[in-house]
């Protein structure tokens, strides 16, 4: 046993007590006759003390010490002179007696602090260094807390846990698989899973009408702030329930999570908006809703006025930004540059400033009279003072996803994406598909199992861009959550649905006999939703990315810099796969 206490745990109820704590070397100072050691385990941080003219020989041990030893330390608790408001312990010391270094430590190449001086790239390399900082190590604790809430909350509501296989077929809809070549099989692949989907909805076929899973989820796909190849869901499925009833149990579930974890009770229901109103007045499917800046489309005030630019586009849409008319010209500038990079595409960007007496001065005011921007101006609800920026383009959809793109650049400007507000919504009514130019068809929007609305059935033949779907998901912040839908449930649905998506008959049987064939034995209808367990930490830890609530994470191009991988196999192994590399240069 080598430690009797923890760094976090002594208070000054505890002076005089004799303790022995064990730990790393966060810092030493030596200040005179006398050095002062910060020692760091999970739970906190405690001074130690070492007095030469008490135990000179004790005390130059102390000197050697370096950063990230690991040391034992038997001593006395004492009240502290110059206490340390920052740190629990910050009103008692220990007085040492003993000291064993129990490993001696390289000097680490970045400091294990909470601003530390490591770049991304090198604190992944060292990313067992990197979680000995409070701030990272408190995500994990979190993400720990996080999955022992859900655990309750779901046996609460009689969900049973199920693991599902790791090992599963390869699916041609959605992100590209990771495939696994079977030794045993030649020739053949097993694929990682993206979702349990299937498997999820075989359960619900079984009977276990109430699953659930923490399961890992694997998808190839570019990388950003909120992606990783490996993710964890928190993934549900539910028999004999409509859209209503998972909304309602898992709306309990994010209110139960925001009390339990960070103390705040939300009694409302969360607002349900259309996906068409999202993408109409935010321009995505998750829009932020801590601050305004709705969109207003102004295609019947600002067209026809001799202003090429407008005249000829098929969108022209803005936003206003209360108190904003104070931008300077270089400011606007920049937003004009930020608009035009090409991730975001926009070929220019108009605006107009309502000055105090409210008249409208703008950067079009040669092609607009002050009736016609005073139209606009109403169109807004702008006032003295407000900032009003325009966009438009030949693509309405395409318009829209770069406004929302500059509103939210301005939430950002404007401190107006406080990560300790929320706000949460579901968005429903989801297209059930989308046209794909690489693929030449329609795709599923969310995945073929997706039941479309009772109503909108008939439309599969006539008109199937029109169908809306069952589908749900739910938004906090501007990021999404989760989502899900109601499942079909039946065989000759499920066919008709294969066939919109381009399968054959053959085909179709080939990919998902097994789960159509389990249909005909009795399928109850059931729907269900997965959660985003990173994405839940890092919106509860106030993080830009997900990567720093994940223990060991990838970087953006995909690879664990920490154990190089992905690698090379050798020719043995291969061989023993059946496999002959051709990379293409």
């Amino acid at each position: 046993m080598y430690r009797s206490h923890t760094c976090g745990e002594l208070r000054i109820s505890d002076v005089n007590r004799q303790v022995t704590l064990a730990g790393w070397v966060q810092r030493s100072r030596k200040m005179g006759g006398m050095t002062f050691v910060d020692l760091r385990d999970r739970y906190g941080i405690t001074q130690l003390v070492f007095n030469e003219e008490v135990d000179a020989t004790l005390c130059e041990q102390a000197n050697r010490l370096g950063r990230e030893y690991v040391i034992q330390v038997t001593g006395t608790v004492s009240e502290r002179f110059s206490k340390n408001a920052h740190i629990p312990t910050g009103d008692i010391e220990i007085i040492v007696s003993g000291l064993t270094v129990l490993n001696a430590a390289l000097t680490p190449p970045f400091t294990i602090e909470e601003n530390t001086d490591g770049g991304d790239d090198i604190r992944m390399k060292y990313r067992y260094l990197d979680l000995r900082r409070a701030n990272v190590r408190y995500n994990l604790e979190l993400r720990h807390k996080m999955t022992i809430a859900v655990r309750k909350y779901l046996d609460e509501q009689g969900f049973i846990e199920v693991e599902t296989p790791i090992l599963v077929g390869s699916t041609p809809e959605g992100a590209r698989d990771f495939v696994v070549p079977s030794r045993m099989n030649p020739g053949q692949f097993y694929a990682l899973p993206q979702s349990p989907q299937t498997l999820k909805q075989l359960l619900m076929v079984s009977g276990f009408d109430r699953y659930f899973q923490i399961a890992k989820c694997f998808r190839d796909e570019d990388l950003r702030a909120d992606r990783q190849p490996e993710f964890t869901q928190i993934d549900c499925e539910m028999s004999f329930v409509e859209q209503d009833d998972v909304i309602t149990l898992f709306e309990g579930m994010a209110k139960y999570l925001f009390k339990e974890l960070r103390g705040v009770e939300l009694t409302e229901p969360f607002q349900r908006m259309p996906w068409a109103d999202a993408m109409k007045y935010y321009g995505s499917d998750k829009p932020d809703l801590r601050f305004g800046m709705k969109f207003v489309e102004l295609m019947d005030i600002m067209k026809g006025h001799g202003f090429g630019v407008f005249d000829n586009a098929a969108y022209i849409g803005g936003i206003c930004a209360e108190g904003a008319a104070t931008y300077t010209r270089k400011q606007l500038d920049a937003l004009t540059d930020f608009v035009k990079r090409p991730q975001i595409g926009a070929k220019g960007m108009a605006y107009a400033r309502v000055e105090a007496d409210g008249n409208v001065k703008s950067s079009v005011d040669k092609f607009y009279s002050q009736e016609v921007l005073q139209q606009m101006k109403e169109a807004f609800g702008a006032k003295p003072g407000d900032l009003i920026l325009i966009l438009s383009g030949d693509d309405a959809m395409k318009t829209r996803k770069q406004l929302c793109e500059l509103r939210l650049e301005m939430g950002n400007q404007l401190g107006l994406r406080d990560k300790n507000k929320f706000a949460l919504l579901w968005v429903v009514d989801f297209p059930m598909f989308e046209w794909s130019d690489e693929g030449g068809r329609l795709m599923a929007m969310h995945h073929p199992f997706t039941h479309p609305k009772d109503e909108d059935i008939p439309l599969l033949d006539s008109d199937p861009a029109a169908v809306r779907a069952d589908a749900y998901d739910m938004v906090c912040n501007g990021v999404e959550l989760g989502g899900g839908s109601i499942r079909i449930h039946d065989a000759q649905l499920q066919a008709k649905m294969f066939e919109i998506l381009g399968f054959t008959p053959e085909k179709a049987q080939e990919q998902f006999g097994f789960l159509m064939n389990a249909f005909k034995y009795g399928a109850p209808p059931h729907g269900g939703l997965a959660y985003g367990l990173d994405r839940w930490v890092s919106i509860f830890a106030g993080l830009d990315s997900i990567r720093d609530c994940i223990a060991f994470p990838k970087n953006n191009s995909g690879r664990d810099v920490m154990l190089d991988a992905p690698g090379f196999l050798d020719q043995k192994q291969l061989d023993e796969l059946s496999l002959k590399l051709d990379v293409k240069a």
